[in-house]
């Protein structure tokens, strides 16, 4: 497909960093927290594109690529008052098209499932969007033999090996730049990394994510991941985006980070033809959250 694309009432074209400042104001328009940092982070790690009417910026969609054969795709927005004109489709379209023969995951919105399931998407999970304002959390106690520790230079490549192998997606491309946003915290074993969360500004407030780490008694590990930045920042809107199954959710309602969304995961296999398991994620990992769910 040529760039830029020419419809009867629109063009779409790739985004570009001087496409932020409406992006963002396109995504406030309709509710969207997002900051112009968190646009500059979908722009660096992904692939962009635009819908432009009259030379005003009308939709958005991004896309990300994990590796030769899996993406994810989100940020698919359209300015209220021009819906209902292709813009949408064009956009979704335009991203299949950079994507090509990619396994590809999504959350759609009821309002853009229908889009998606027209597309070949097919429901395979749910996200809970959680969020509030974080009560004192109790202390988590971690066996005697595991810490918390800050996150330091040499851990990268370990962190990268963790939150692919939770995530079933190569994150060699997108956890570096995401750790120059944010504060991280390890679970350390004898000097074992185990897992990890990560703290940045998001929105209105602050995002817990991704939290990674294995199987434990009550979710202990998980827990005390996300405890660390709750007691850090008593009384700070927090949003914790949450994969269905990972029994965490009353124990957040009880700290007050309820949920406000849900959103469905879907996803769209390469060859429709294939009966395979396309999920490559380790077992013994989890995300207990999400990067963001575009990232998902």
């Amino acid at each position: 497909m040529s760039d830029p694309t020419t419809h009867a009432l629109f063009t779409c074209r790739r985004l570009s960093p001087d496409d932020i400042p409406a992006a963002q104001r396109l995504s406030a328009a309709i509710g969207w927290p997002h900051r112009r940092e968190e646009w500059r982070f979908s722009a660096r790690t992904g692939i962009g594109f635009v819908a432009e009417m009259a030379g005003a910026l009308v939709g958005t969609v991004v896309c990300w690529m994990f590796g030769s054969d899996r993406a994810t795709l989100g940020m698919l927005l359209v300015a209220p008052e021009h819906r209902g004109k292709g813009i949408g489709e064009a956009l979704f379209a335009r991203a299949l098209d950079e994507l090509g023969e990619r396994d590809i995951t999504l959350y759609a919105s009821d309002a853009a499932r229908p889009l998606c399931e027209a597309l070949g998407f097919e429901a395979c999970g749910a996200l809970d969007q959680m969020q509030g304002a974080a009560f004192r959390p109790p202390l988590v106690a971690l066996p005697t033999n595991e810490r918390l520790r800050p996150l330091g230079a040499r851990d990268t490549a370990q962190l990268v090996a963790l939150a692919s192998r939770a995530s079933g997606l190569d994150r060699s491309l997108v956890l570096p730049p995401l750790l120059d946003l944010a504060d991280g915290i390890a679970l350390d074993r004898d000097g074992e990394l185990l897992g990890f969360s990560l703290f940045r500004r998001f929105g209105r407030g602050f995002i817990i994510g991704p939290v990674v780490a294995g199987d434990a008694p009550d979710g202990v590990h998980a827990k005390a991941l996300i405890r660390h930045w709750l007691a850090l920042n008593e009384g700070a809107l927090i949003r914790i985006d949450a994969p269905h199954g990972h029994g965490l959710d009353a124990w957040l309602s009880g700290l007050g980070i309820v949920r406000t969304e849900t959103v469905v995961k879907m996803r769209r296999l390469a060859d429709a033809t294939r009966r395979r398991e396309t999920d490559i994620a380790d077992g013994a990992l989890h995300q207990y959250a999400v990067i963001m769910q575009s990232l998902a």
